[in-house]
């Protein structure tokens, strides 16, 4: 349930990125609960890898390459999707900082709704 939840309010989050910066489009809510999805799986599975291989570099710019990291995640879901439109890396950057600070809202509010 807790789950469900947080995916769609990570989906409306989406929905709220793409209302606020011009450079993000989102088709529709079917599209913004696909690429939830695809991000959250994207973030599970190939993030952690490029983490590890950027380590060095991430370490010389302490940390500021995560946010890089981070963009490129999102513009690989935009480009995976036809229901997600980003503009370029700049907009990617910006959207999934948005979509980030987004997602640790929702985060609080889960923890102090659902406890365990």
């Amino acid at each position: 349930m807790k789950i469900l939840v947080r995916w769609l309010l990570l989906a409306g989050a989406l929905l709220l990125v793409a209302h606020l910066y011009p450079g993000v489009v989102v088709n529709s809510f079917t599209s913004a609960l696909i690429a939830a999805l695809v991000l959250g799986l994207l973030n599970t599975l190939l993030r952690p890898v490029l983490v590890l291989l950027t380590l060095p570099v991430t370490v010389l710019s302490l940390g500021l390459f995560l946010f890089v990291i981070n963009a490129l995640m999102f513009w690989a879901a935009a480009s995976l999707l036809g229901g997600l439109a980003v503009t370029g890396f700049g907009a990617a950057l910006v959207g999934s900082l948005l979509y980030s600070l987004c997602g640790m809202v929702i985060d609080v509010v889960m923890e102090r709704s659902f406890p365990d």
